[in-house]
């Protein structure tokens, strides 16, 4: 196998949540571009069915699955999807997320726990029902932020919480998983992408996140698909238990 080919997924099945919009369709679609067949989550069911249209458009088999990662049980009729179309799931992205924006001494209960149910609570029952049907050789990819490493000047308690929480969550799987059970588990940290939260963002605070970013500009979703793919390959198999930044360089400024 050529190095080239060690990136490619040809017969595996990828496990997508939040897939029905922004970064989870360019996730969904780089996996089927890599060979992958795909199983879709989202709570949003007729925008999903528009991802299935673009993975088959792409030669590739997908199903399309009304998930609610914050309920365990969504999460297994997820995974019962994949493994009734497909017999199998190799990979899996825990994309599904929520933001809030909402200062500290006003974040409601229930603000604070749904971030926290969605981000980190739905990646956990995730990973507890594809880690009960993957075999050896499959790989977890957690999506954080760099929120879970950095301030970003809002308000985003519980995100960040929830973000930093996941790279545990990502260190903990990987460590009981990765020798036992041949599951790698990684967790990729964004930076400023364009999708629905960063649409909410004044443009003005985002020109001024800028001055932050290395690179002097947002990421493209092609590079962040690009790594992802990395991580779920064959690629990158002695990498697990890490958090890469994929960032512009956010974090070192």
């Amino acid at each position: 196998m050529s190095v080239l080919e060690m990136f490619r997924l040809d017969g595996k099945v990828a496990v997508v949540t939040g897939a029905s919009a922004g970064l989870g369709v360019a996730f969904a679609t780089a996996l089927a571009e890599a060979g992958a067949d795909v199983a879709l989550g989202a709570r949003r069911l007729d925008r999903l069915h528009d991802t299935k249209a673009a993975v088959e458009s792409i030669g590739r088999r997908a199903v399309a699955v009304a998930t609610d990662v914050a309920r365990p049980e969504s999460c297994q009729q997820l995974v019962d999807a994949a493994m009734q179309e497909f017999g199998r799931v190799d990979v899996l992205v825990n994309n599904a997320g929520v933001g809030t924006a909402v200062p500290a001494t006003r974040e409601t209960p229930e603000q604070f726990r749904q971030v926290i149910d969605i981000n980190l609570n739905g990646a956990y029952w995730m990973a507890q029902s594809c880690g009960r049907v993957m075999q050896p050789g499959s790989s977890i990819v957690n999506i954080s932020s760099v929120l879970g490493l950095t301030t970003a000047g809002l308000p985003q308690a519980a995100y960040s919480a929830s973000k930093a929480g996941v790279i545990g969550l990502t260190r903990d799987l990987a460590q009981q998983w990765t020798g036992r059970k041949g599951i790698r588990v990684n967790a990729i940290a964004p930076g400023f992408f364009a999708s629905e939260m960063t649409e909410q963002y004044d443009p003005a605070y985002l020109d001024l996140m800028m001055v932050r970013v290395a690179s002097g500009r947002m990421g493209d979703a092609r590079e962040l698909a690009a790594t992802l793919v990395w991580l779920a390959s064959d690629a990158a198999g002695y990498v697990t238990g890490q958090t890469i930044a994929v960032d512009g360089g956010v974090t070192i400024t």
